[in-house]
């Protein structure tokens, strides 16, 4: 029979078998994380680290200073990494650790300075995943919102205009065009987002 301390010989173990990881996100990457939604953390230039199992719990931490932003469970690589979230143009190649996310703190990451990370894959003790994962608090509850993209489009026609909306989107993206969002049913709430924070699109108010 495979006891727990066969089966995690890397990690730290549970009783139920699966093992508790912290990772820690490439330079970067969390911003291009807050940027587009993804289902999936997926990441590669793992050699000389210990590897995750499928199922095993994982805090994703971001650093300077270290602070919780997501909770995951490692799921198995489907072979190819997608594309890199911060360069839509960069090239696929295997992913060798990927992270289902469960819960999300981009927006809102909570201290986890009891977190010593001196590599991109750590085990972590247990009853410290506990402890993190209780500073996020209950998820807030789920509501409808309003998003639009307004860009004025010289064009022949509106189907040349639509083309060449596409073509500014994936140009540009959302690090450089404004998003606006409200609360379905309040559009006087209206707000401007870019590179995932609330901006003022208003120049008067700047003067």
């Amino acid at each position: 029979m495979t006891t727990d301390t066969a089966y995690r010989v890397n990690g730290v173990g549970r009783a139920d078998g699966t093992g508790v990881w912290a990772v820690l996100l490439p330079a970067g990457r969390y911003d291009a994380e807050r940027l587009v939604h993804h289902d999936t953390l997926e990441l590669t230039g793992l050699d000389g680290t210990a590897r995750p199992r499928p199922g095993d719990q994982v805090a994703v931490l971001a650093d300077e200073p270290p602070r919780l932003v997501a909770l995951g469970r490692v799921v198995a690589p489907t072979g190819e990494a997608p594309e890199d979230p911060d360069d839509p143009q960069s090239e696929r190649g295997p992913a060798e650790l990927v992270v289902a996310y469960t819960r999300r703190a981009f927006d809102e990451p909570v201290p986890a300075d009891a977190v010593t990370l001196d590599r991109p894959v750590s085990p972590l003790d247990p009853a410290v995943f506990r402890r993190l994962a209780d500073r996020l608090g209950p998820p807030k509850e789920r509501r409808s919102w309003l998003v639009s993209l307004d860009l004025p489009i010289e064009a022949e026609s509106p189907a040349e205009a639509v083309r060449l909306f596409w073509a500014y989107v994936q140009e540009l993206g959302p690090r450089e065009l404004p998003a606006f969002v409200s609360p379905s049913g309040d559009e006087l709430a209206m707000q401007a987002f870019v590179l995932g924070e609330e901006a003022n699109q208003d120049p008067e108010e700047d003067d």
